[in-house]
């Protein structure tokens, strides 16, 4: 029997999920990464998987099963960007963006649930997006994709409470990660809105310049242990003052606000 106390986590080759991994492993935990690309390492064993697939998803989360008999946590990371005016963006553009940062992380979802509820215990932890909150023009579509995630997440808590089972988001502000160059950046329509070169420019300096993954990693660590986590944590101080305004500002302020810091 596995004794360790054990994390399964997607999108962990890279960026905060690598970081995420490196954290728990050195902290004792045996981690288990779903991703397309990457490899075993010490405490970590990398399962090959693509997020788009409920079939990749499910046979992955089985193989980890086969390896351990419990799951503590579990961790959807795996994400990606699109970015671009609306107008413009290519209806099967948009499907991919919600078919990597949503339905990934409902495939996930479902293959982990029964193992966990069999259990009475676990918990599910989403990397959402200060974006999910505070919307970002010309990236629509990857804010929309993590706000879907948020409302999921929400719901998903309560369901899931009678089991014992815990559910959290953590939205991350500008983290400087290989996110910002793999995103895929839009070019139709930049004659019709003229500002969206500008301000996806501006988005991507602001990432660069942003906190470290490690950070990022350290909160993701915080809500897999703490006792009562809450449902949705912001990830970076600045960002915790940003989204406490949207809560007490009128909404037509805060949009048309950032609206004016990307124009």
């Amino acid at each position: 029997m596995n004794t360790s106390r054990t994390l399964l986590l997607t999108g962990g080759s890279g960026g905060i999920g690598k970081a995420t991994a490196e954290l728990f492993a050195a902290r004792g935990w045996q981690v288990y990464e779903l991703s397309r690309h990457g490899s075993s390492y010490d405490r970590v064993v990398h399962v090959d998987c693509d997020v788009t697939s409920p079939e990749q998803v499910h046979r992955a989360v089985d193989e980890v099963l086969r390896q351990t008999d419990h799951i503590d946590v579990v961790i959807s990371n795996a994400g990606m960007g699109i970015s671009g005016p609306v107008e413009f963006t290519p209806v099967e553009e948009a499907k991919r963006q919600f078919d990597v940062n949503f339905f990934g992380a409902l495939y996930l979802v479902q293959a982990v649930l029964p193992t966990l509820r069999n259990q009475q215990r676990g918990r599910i932890i989403f990397t959402s997006s200060v974006a999910a909150v505070l919307s970002v023009p010309y990236q629509s579509l990857y804010s929309a994709s993590k706000a879907a995630l948020n409302a999921m997440a929400l719901a998903l808590a309560n369901e899931v409470r009678p089991y014992h089972i815990q559910v959290s988001c953590l939205m991350p502000g500008d983290v400087a990660t290989g996110f910002t160059s793999a995103r895929a950046k839009g070019t139709a329509g930049l004659d019709v809105y003229p500002c969206a070169e500008q301000a996806v420019a501006a988005m991507e300096k602001d990432e660069q310049h942003g906190m470290s993954a490690k950070k990022m990693a350290t909160a993701l660590w915080r809500i897999a242990t703490s006792r009562f986590p809450a449902p949705l944590n912001v990830g970076g101080w600045q960002y915790k003052i940003f989204c406490l305004l949207d809560r007490i500002l009128p909404k037509r302020v805060v949009n048309r606000i950032e609206g004016m810091m990307y124009s």
